[in-house]
């Protein structure tokens, strides 16, 4: 697929484009990271994991709509840095999107995952008929809360989940986020570009 039909968005320092079957590796050393994966398994995503369920479900949404995960690239380097995502339910509808994000720990306080975010909400919005935003964390996640609240969501609620294997911090429960699309427009969010 050519490059421009590959690319859902640019930022000034962001090229967010569909992932393809070759981004396996790529996938496997974002997972394979503690810093990384510290809010969400507490260890690395099997290589057969991302290979056989995890890439073959973010192919599969990109044939079920318009929303989806993309994987981020630095466009001053061309490198690979993590993925951004309004995902999509199962239907594929994009009324209402959850937004997400996993990057590499070395670009972290860059601000990147803010542009990303406020890129897709964006587009989402502005493009993809977008009602409702929303987005997840632990509780005690405080830089994905503040890239939430930079990109403009707004905290919802504290809610707990029981799990097996609780990872450090999990007592204090998850947070949800969201914007919607009237909030989106009176804020002034609505008026920016990606």
């Amino acid at each position: 697929m050519p490059l421009e039909e590959s690319v859902f968005l640019e930022t000034s320092r962001l090229r967010l484009r569909r992932f393809t079957e070759a981004d396996a590796d790529e996938l496997v050393r974002l997972d394979s990271d503690p810093r990384v994966m510290r809010y969400l398994t507490g260890k690395p995503t099997p290589r057969t994991e991302i290979e056989q369920t995890v890439l073959p479900a973010i192919l599969r949404d990109y044939a079920r709509g318009p929303a989806g995960r993309w994987a981020a690239i630095e466009r001053a380097s061309g490198e690979f840095i993590g993925w951004i995502s309004l995902q999509p339910p199962e239907d594929g509808s994009t009324t209402e999107l959850e937004l997400g994000y996993r990057l590499t720990a070395k670009v972290w306080g860059r601000g990147y995952a803010t542009e990303g975010a406020r890129a897709v909400l964006h587009k989402g919005f502005a493009e993809l008929g977008a009602e409702r935003v929303w987005a997840q964390t632990m509780a005690v996640n405080g830089g994905s809360r503040r890239v939430l609240e930079k990109a403009g969501l707004r905290y919802v609620r504290t809610f707990h989940v029981r799990f097996a294997d609780p990872l450090p911090g999990t007592e204090q429960g998850e947070v949800e986020y969201e914007l919607t699309r009237a909030e989106w427009r009176r804020t002034g969010l609505a008026a920016g570009t990606p």
